[in-house]
């Protein structure tokens, strides 16, 4: 009976795009409490800790009643279902050191893993578990059996009341979810969203390619407005194909998640070329055609890259994934390339044209 009413509590109210309940809004503690500044640090603090308690509820729930045992970080594997990008951020940092100091406050959630007896799979508590696993000690945790879509509705929620997953995660796990072939109404409960957020999340990962959100990250401080933007950008911009090596570059996987967002959004808003010049030097100069891309083809076969060039710039698309490491391996032989070339040059002026045969000319 009581696996019946397992997550009961998770999957009533059914959520859809009108009925979405809205919290009571609490009075203010002091009369000016909702003005200015002061009123949106107010509220702020106000929400963080409604969401605070919610996930405490939430845990509340599917724990009670339950013995909290201790298992070792190694027996127990993450969910099926991935929902956050892996970053060493400074609220994980403050995590590890709690329980560094004081020990494991709230226990994780784990089942019994499907397919391997004697191991077990998170339902919430990610974090919690790495934090155990570093620090080497054992890990306080609630042991429940659960269906899969019992998992993902409680990893879901949970991640959904503590609001620590930013938007691109969030619009992933919803992907991730759909691809999965779970249905929108459970899609729904599990990030707490209507229909029309869900559709958001869904579009914007479809529409940005995998490889720049993984290039990108969690980007904290970025919101769905900025990402909805960003995904537009990749659908109108001829630069979105060209992006690889810029995301390889070794500054940019330096730079902090927020900022690498940054710099994708200017590189697809970059102008084309000759775009910005005055009206009459475009004129004088029109822009010219650039030749349709032709292929470049090893002696063996291999078609390794594509040539497109105008007048001005010759462009050479290598396809990584018929020549992996090429592309670094050139860059690494540009100087002496590019030298051999000067000298080649100079060479050849120095010498000057063929003396002509007499008769000629």
């Amino acid at each position: 009976m009581a696996r019946k009413n397992l997550l009961a509590g998770l999957t009533e109210p059914k959520l859809t795009a009108v009925n979405s309940e809205v919290p009571t809004p609490r009075p203010a503690a002091f009369p000016f409490a909702g003005r200015g500044a002061v009123g949106a640090v107010t509220r702020s603090i106000d929400d963080l800790a409604s969401k605070a308690n919610a996930a405490r509820e939430l845990e509340a729930r599917l724990i009670s009643g339950q013995v909290i045992v201790e298992l070792d970080p190694a027996s127990i594997e993450a969910s099926f279902m991935a929902d956050r990008m892996a970053q060493d951020d400074e609220e994980y940092r403050v995590l590890k050191d709690s329980i560094a100091q004081g020990g494991q406050d709230s226990p994780i959630l784990v089942r019994p893993h499907p397919e391997r007896p004697g191991r077990f799979q998170v339902a919430f508590g990610h974090r919690r578990l790495r934090a155990a696993a570093e620090l080497g000690r054992p890990v306080r945790a609630v042991v429940r059996p659960l269906t899969d879509r019992e998992l993902v509705l409680a990893q879901g929620q949970e991640n959904s009341a503590r609001a620590n997953l930013s938007f691109i995660e969030r619009a992933r796990f919803a992907h991730r979810l759909e691809e999965a072939g779970y249905d929108r109404e459970t899609i729904m409960l599990a990030l707490s969203a209507d229909k029309t957020t869900i559709s958001r999340l869904i579009t914007v990962v479809q529409r940005v390619p995998a490889a720049v959100i993984d290039a990108i990250g969690p980007a904290p401080g970025t919101g769905r407005d900025r990402w909805v933007e960003l995904a537009a950008a990749c659908q109108r911009s001829p630069r979105a194909d060209g992006l690889a090596a810029r995301l390889d570059a070794a500054p940019f996987r330096a730079a902090p998640s927020d900022e690498r967002f940054r710099q994708v959004m200017a590189w697809l808003e970059e102008p084309e070329d000759g775009a910005g010049e005055a009206p009459a030097a475009a004129e004088a100069e029109p822009r010219r055609e650039r030749e349709a891309p032709r292929p470049w083809l090893h002696s063996n076969g291999t078609r390794v890259m594509k040539v497109s060039a105008t007048e001005r710039t010759t462009l050479l698309a290598i396809d990584r994934r018929v020549a992996p490491g090429f592309d670094d391996f050139l860059l690494e032989q540009m100087e002496g390339l590019y030298s051999r070339f000067l000298s080649e040059a100079r060479r050849s002026r120095k010498e000057g044209p063929p003396p002509r045969k007499r008769g000629e000319g």
